[in-house]
């Protein structure tokens, strides 16, 4: 009966410019904050054996995951399909903006999604159909494995509604921090989550 994890991974906090914003498809950088919570993640992972690392093309991601790969960590399976949430009018717009223009509040972004209240955006459908497949090659491809996923905040969100039959507003419950380790455990019997938004430049000693 085997035991597959999944450490699902967000990205490091971006450059100062889109922090606050609904930055979705923007291909940003991190910060130089982000760049030390990079470190620190990759000093954790690093006493982690893992046997495959996903991760979306995004350049925060990439940056987020470059530290781990000078350590001897597995190279990396790109997924096109883990890319952040496409938030349609949405994009580029700061958080007061969207409420100036929209009438909703940023925290309430997951039920607007999910009820299709965002103007151009993706459907939730297409959403959650692009990030099953992905969350479907990762299990065919290693059962009983222990598995990296580096990704975003929304797809994180995503992920977990997949697995445990969440409704994505649900998840709204979860705090996903900036380079946040979440870790689930898959058996043949059940499934939990391990552990919920680790954040090993905040949480543990360096």
């Amino acid at each position: 009966m085997s035991t597959t994890r999944l450490l699902l991974i967000r990205h490091a906090e971006v450059e100062e410019r889109y922090q606050g914003i609904f930055g979705g498809t923007i291909d940003m950088n991190l910060s130089a904050r982000g760049h030390t919570q990079a470190a620190a993640l990759a000093r954790f992972l690093s006493g982690r054996h893992l046997d495959a690392i996903y991760a979306s093309p995004m350049k925060r991601v990439q940056q987020t995951l470059a530290p781990l790969l000078v350590s001897g960590a597995p190279p990396p399976i790109i997924l096109p399909n883990l890319h952040e949430v496409d938030f349609g009018d949405w994009t580029g717009l700061s958080f007061r903006q969207v409420k100036e223009k929209f009438g909703a509040e940023a925290y309430t972004w997951l039920d607007m999604f999910e009820a299709g209240r965002i103007p151009n955006a993706e459907t939730l459908d297409g959403y959650r159909a692009r990030v099953e497949s992905c969350v479907q090659e990762v299990l065919r491809g290693h059962p009983g494995k222990t598995v990296a996923v580096f990704c975003h905040g929304g797809v994180t969100r995503m992920i977990l509604a997949i697995l445990f039959n969440f409704r994505l507003a649900q998840t709204a419950a979860f705090q996903i921090e900036y380079a946040s380790v979440t870790e689930v455990i898959l058996k043949p019997e059940y499934s939990e989550i391990h552990s919920l938004n680790i954040t090993p430049w905040r949480d543990l000693k360096p």
